[in-house]
């Protein structure tokens, strides 16, 4: 008996050694890296880094930035305005993201410092969004903050640096403010078309009718209303719904995914070879079968965008609970359905894409090891595809159009990437939607660890 207490004894004792002994600093490190004044040092360090290259690459970075100080002055001085007095490739939301700028400067460098500023604070509040997210804010915020690290600087000089941060902030608040969400995904669309893509995720989750009527119709509306309204009383006309038309007379942009094929069948073919388009300024793949896909893309995009929301809305009917897991993993879909399947391939783009997996590493339920398993592989997919983009433009970018081989094949492997990326996420959808949820595999459990760490995560 006496033999029995003692190896009882010992074995509590070696227990609380073990537990006692057990190493510290990858908690201790989590602390740190995961407290907002660590986010906060990492976010000045990465736009700073980020405004740096855009100045170092200032003609490729800027280009499109001295357009837009140039439709401003111009209407402030003469009165004439886009989509007001002509047609214009942008909605006529745009207005409200340049115009700003030029009542703060008078010179073009000037206009361009406050663009970068605006668009710095706009990235700022999303992420101070996004870190205070539950369960795993802060993960999602470095997440967010290395994409744009890889993608470099050219959603700078762009307006998809003003709709990258409104879809982020959409999709982190669509949870518990649907509404507002709704308003926000509106309010980017008549901006730039793409945050649309967050507002038709909103309205395919929809768990009823009469959700559907108060967080999608009604905000939408009320958005689509005023921004309407204000275009006709300036004597817009029909011009406001031109921009839905404007892109059809293109061809196939030459970073798009469809020009891959023959940009490839290029390297032996002069016939692909790009052509500079003077009028809108890109460069494009002409001839007869890039002619024919390019018209096939125009009609494949809404298509497939209403089949993935179809899926999704799917999804939802068969597994309620898991409504807003379906909702970040469709609006990825969409996102990237607009990449795949338009003809249109501008690097800025990708921008679009790192939101929903950076709100999805922040909030998608199943815990930790859950989230893990379904978006780990497409978070370093997106990081690889931002960095082989940053590679594309601007760094070798002559190359590229060039038709230097290694150039070609970094385009290739990245719009293959791109497929992927969509493919994966469809798979998942529809993983979601047939599984029943007794048959779905159960969460696997956290280190007895995890909990503390969460804990720790919550005080910050």
């Amino acid at each position: 008996m006496l033999r029995a207490k003692t190896l009882v004894s010992i074995g509590v004792e070696c227990k609380d050694v073990a537990v006692t002994t057990e190493p510290r600093p990858p908690r201790a490190l989590a602390r740190v890296l995961f407290s907002p004044w660590a986010i906060t040092v990492a976010f000045v360090a990465v736009h700073a880094w980020l405004i740096q290259d855009a100045w170092k690459w200032k003609p490729q970075i800027f280009g499109d930035v001295g357009l837009y100080e140039w439709w401003v002055r111009n209407g402030i001085s003469t009165g004439h305005w886009p989509v007001f007095d002509e047609s214009w490739v942008y909605p006529v939301g745009a207005l409200l993201a340049i115009t700003p700028p030029a009542w703060f400067s008078q010179t073009p460098d000037g206009y361009a410092w406050v663009w970068l500023s605006l668009v710095t604070a706009l990235d700022a509040v999303a992420t101070v969004f996004l870190v205070r997210a539950r369960p795993r804010g802060p993960l999602g915020a470095w997440f967010w903050l290395i994409f744009l690290l890889a993608l470099g600087p050219i959603f700078l000089g762009r307006l998809d640096g003003v709709i990258a941060p409104v879809i982020l902030l959409a999709l982190v608040i669509s949870a518990r403010h649907p509404a507002v969400a709704m308003t926000l995904a509106t309010l980017g669309a008549w901006i730039k078309i793409a945050p649309g893509a967050a507002a038709v995720a909103i309205a395919a989750t929809a768990r009823s009718w009469t959700g559907f009527a108060r967080h999608v119709v009604l905000p939408g509306a009320v958005v689509s209303v005023l921004v309407i309204g204000w275009a006709l009383v300036m004597g817009s006309g029909s011009r406001v719904l031109d921009v839905f038309g404007e892109q059809s007379d293109r061809a196939l942009q030459v970073e798009a995914v469809g020009a891959t094929p023959f940009l490839l069948m290029g390297l032996n073919n002069p016939e692909y070879d790009p052509v500079w388009n003077d009028v809108i300024y890109t460069y494009e793949i002409l001839g007869a079968a890039p002619g024919a896909l390019a018209e096939a893309l125009d009609i494949a995009l809404p298509l497939v965008v209403l089949l993935l929301a179809a899926l999704a809305w799917f999804a939802v009917r068969r597994r309620p609970e898991r409504a807003h897991d379906v909702l970040l993993l469709v609006a990825a879909a969409e996102l990237l359905a607009l990449i795949v399947f338009n003809k249109v391939g501008s690097p800025q783009f990708i921008a679009w894409i790192g939101p929903p997996v950076a709100v999805a590493i922040a909030l998608y339920g199943g815990g930790t090891a859950a989230a893990r398993r379904t978006w780990l592989p497409p978070a370093l997919g997106m990081l690889v595809t931002a960095y082989l983009t940053y590679l594309i433009f601007p760094v070798r970018y002559g190359e590229f159009l060039g038709g230097f081989q290694y150039m070609i094949v970094v385009g290739a492997v990245r719009n293959g990437l791109l497929v992927a990326l969509l493919l994966g996420a469809i798979v998942r959808l529809v993983q979601i939607a047939v599984a029943s949820p007794h048959r779905e595999a159960e969460p696997v459990p956290e280190p007895a660890a995890a909990p503390a760490l969460q804990k720790e995560q919550d005080d910050t």
